[in-house]
């Protein structure tokens, strides 16, 4: 049965089981829903995956493209052991952690010698944060999205994720607020917040809002992270200077 599905059609079934458990969250979701996005009959969709469990599993695996989509020889998709998706999304959060411009700045030995320095430093922390976290907007979106209901993923997403960049970014900021470096306009851990969550608005959640700008399309990642970027550490300058 495998054999005969059309081989560029899945890319096809993943982008739809994402737009309708982002729309519909993961319980109110149903095959046929997803199906009826498609234009196909319920059993066709079960011959890519073999279950709800298995489309949304692909949706975190395959929705932003970061691994190669299966052969349709291993066609229909198991629904994914226990525990499998949060090892995936917990494997996939940690393998980023090394290289963060955050992580690295926190192993710095000396920090920067002015503000003009610390506001390079920042910008490039924000730039970094806001590429990964649009790089994975998909996963993220979905666990976010689903997360009451899974609330395995739930707590992979709100501790490993999000919390562990908040608890970061409130060490870098202290730390070079005590250097003299920054000047806050808040408490540090609000200003942690405010700015992780900035980079998690605009890199994951925006690209999916029902209610879209009126700009004729989605802003470029690449201005959105510069632009977050500037904002941001401006707004820290010591001197009040831009």
């Amino acid at each position: 049965m495998a054999r005969l599905i059309p081989p560029d059609r899945l890319p096809a079934v993943i982008e739809a089981a994402v737009r309708v458990f982002v729309a519909h969250g993961y319980r109110r979701t149903q095959v046929q829903d997803i199906a009826d996005v498609l234009g196909l009959a319920k059993g066709t969709l079960y011959g890519y995956a073999a279950t709800k469990e298995a489309l949304f599993a692909a949706a975190v695996r395959y929705g932003d493209r970061l691994e190669p989509l299966p052969d349709t020889t291993a066609l229909p998709l198991p629904a994914p052991a226990d525990g499998e998706l949060a090892e995936l999304v917990t494997g996939r959060l940690a393998a980023e952690v090394p290289d963060l411009a955050l992580t690295k700045a926190l192993r710095r030995q000396a920090p920067p010698r002015t503000p003009v320095e610390a506001a390079a430093e920042l910008s490039g922390i924000v730039v970094d944060l806001y590429e990964r976290l649009s790089r994975n907007r998909v996963a993220i979106k979905l666990v976010d999205r689903c997360a009451p209901e899974l609330p395995e993923l739930g707590k992979v997403w709100s501790e490993t994720g999000r919390g562990n960049q908040m608890s970061a970014m409130e060490a870098y900021l202290d730390s070079r607020q005590r250097a003299g470096l920054f000047r806050l306009p808040g408490p540090v851990d609000l200003v942690a917040r405010t700015t992780v969550e900035l980079c998690v608005l605009w890199g994951v959640h925006c690209r999916f809002d029902p209610v879209p700008l009126a700009s004729p399309s989605p802003y470029d990642d690449a201005v959105v992270a510069t632009t977050l970027a500037a904002m941001i550490s401006r707004s820290m300058n010591p001197t009040g200077g831009a």
